[in-house]
């Protein structure tokens, strides 16, 4: 199944494979104008009889990630909490990780529930933790 939005930029591919995964690539950026689509699509994935046994979400192609694009990423974290359907964020890129670490949430999807990018942005590993503000 392709979801795709008014956004060329922005597309997404569900699909379920035969050990009863559900994956969504994510293509592009996600923003105000495409996390209701990402949200939307987990959901439905999450609502599906029988229930997937993961999900998963590759972010390789993953180009931006803003404010609304992390809250898209909490509730579908919180959906799938709730249906008992454990989340993998596979492929993170740098902006991500990084976003992931500024914000705090990290945790929430850290090494357990998920892999980095090989190499992205020539980062290798976890991503450093934010800088501490300057002295007042």
């Amino acid at each position: 199944m392709n979801t795709a939005s008014d956004d060329s930029d922005f597309h997404l591919e569900t699909a379920l494979d035969a050990s009863g995964d559900a994956h969504i690539r994510i293509t592009g950026d996600l923003d105000w104008d495409s996390a209701d689509d990402l949200t939307e699509a987990a959901r439905a994935l999450l609502r599906a009889d029988p229930a997937p046994a993961r999900l998963h979400l590759d972010c390789a192609r993953l180009t931006l990630c803003d404010s609304l694009g992390l809250a898209s990423l909490l509730m579908i974290h919180r959906g799938c909490a709730d249906a008992e359907v454990p989340l993998r964020l596979d492929n993170r890129p740098a902006l991500l990780r990084r976003l992931l670490d500024m914000t705090g949430t990290a945790f929430l999807f850290d090494e357990a529930t998920g892999t980095e990018a090989p190499g992205a942005s020539g980062e290798t590993g976890a991503a450093s933790p934010p800088p501490p503000p300057p002295p007042t």
